[in-house]
C-alpha cells in the first residue's frame, strides 16, 4: 500500500537544486511533451516514457560520468535510477503535478555483487484517477520490462522477500539526502558503484 511521507500535496511540486524545472531545457521540453498531450494523463505517460526510453541507464551505456540534478541528466543524456528519477519528477512538476521519490531495496547482481542497494523510483499522482501511482524509468532492457500502467504496477524489478529485498511504499517529496550525496560526492560512476548508498537518510531519522 503507497503512503505519502507528507499529506502537504506542495511538498511534491518543489522547484530546488537537484528538481529543477527552472532550468529552460527541462522547462522547453515539458512544454514539447504537454504539447504533443492528449490530457493530463497522456502528458504523465509520455514525460515517463521519454526519460526511460531517451535517456539512457549509465550502466547500461558504460557512461562512466555521474549526474545527479534533472538538468544535469538532461544535458548529459544519461544517468542511473535515481538520477532519472530527479529528471522525470523536475519534468512532471513543472507542469504542476505532485511527484515524488520511492526506494526499493535490491540485489546489486545475484552473480557477481549479492549486496542489497538501494534502487530509486518515483511516485505520481493521476488526478483523473484520483490516485496515487509508482513508474520506473530506470530504462528497460533484457530481463527489465517497466511500463506506464494505472490499474497494474509494471515497475522493473520483482521484489525477493527471501533474498532480503524490501519494496519501500513510501513516497517522498525530496529525494534521499543520502542518495543526493553519493551521486554528488563520487567523480566517476566506477568510483560511484563502490559507495552506493546503503541506508537511506530518511531511515536514520526514525
Amino acid at each position: 500500500m503507497i503512503s505519502l511521507f507528507t499529506e502537504d500535496i506542495n511538498e511534491y511540486l518543489k522547484c530546488d537544486v537537484i528538481i529543477d524545472y527552472d532550468n529552460a531545457a527541462v522547462r522547453n521540453l515539458a512544454d514539447k511533451l504537454s504539447s504533443e498531450s492528449k490530457n493530463e494523463t497522456d502528458f504523465i505517460r509520455k514525460a515517463y516514457e521519454y526519460v526511460r526510453d531517451m535517456i539512457a541507464h549509465s550502466a547500461d551505456i558504460c557512461a562512466d560520468s555521474v549526474t545527479c540534478s534533472a538538468s544535469e541528466v538532461l544535458k548529459a543524456g544519461h544517468g542511473i535510477c535515481f538520477a532519472k528519477s530527479h529528471l522525470l519528477a523536475a519534468i512532471l512538476r513543472s507542469k504542476s503535478i505532485p511527484t515524488g521519490f520511492c526506494y526499493q531495496k535490491l540485489i546489486l547482481d545475484d552473480e557477481t555483487s549479492p549486496v542489497l542497494i538501494y534502487h530509486g523510483l518515483n511516485g505520481v499522482y493521476l488526478k483523473e484517477y484520483g490516485k496515487w501511482i509508482r513508474l520506473d524509468a530506470r530504462g528497460n532492457k533484457h530481463g527489465v520490462n517497466a511500463q506506464f500502467s494505472v490499474d497494474s504496477e509494471k515497475l522493473a524489478f520483482t521484489i525477493r522477500p527471501e533474498k532480503g529485498e524490501v519494496d519501500g511504499s513510501v513516497i517522498y517529496a525530496d529525494p534521499d539526502n543520502e542518495v543526493v550525496k553519493a551521486l554528488q560526492s563520487n567523480d566517476s560512476r566506477s568510483e560511484l558503484w563502490d559507495n552506493l548508498p546503503m541506508k537511506l537518510g530518511y531511515e536514520m531519522e526514525d
